[in-house]
């Protein structure tokens, strides 16, 4: 991994990657993402609006501030790249 990519955001995929092979086959929450990531939930929404933003991952908000996120197949395609 390229030294200027912010941990945070290889911690943010790594789950994504994770949570897509969960045999439950259930989205994970935002909760249990930032949990499993160690991070701040206001670190976590601006590390998926940017992996939104790009394209690699679809995030679910509801209007009680809860919220699932998963890959996009070009997500998929890069984590399976990436860390397989």
């Amino acid at each position: 991994m390229d030294d200027d990519i912010d941990p945070a955001l290889i911690a943010v995929l790594e789950q994504l990657w994770r949570a897509h092979q969960d045999i439950s086959g259930r989205e994970w929450s935002l909760a249990k993402l930032a949990k499993q990531s160690d991070l701040a939930m206001s670190t976590l929404r601006r590390i998926l609006t940017s992996l939104s933003d790009a394209g690699l991952v679809n995030v679910a908000l509801a209007e009680t501030g809860t919220g699932t996120a998963c890959l996009t197949d070009d997500g998929l395609t890069f984590c399976r790249e990436v860390f397989a």
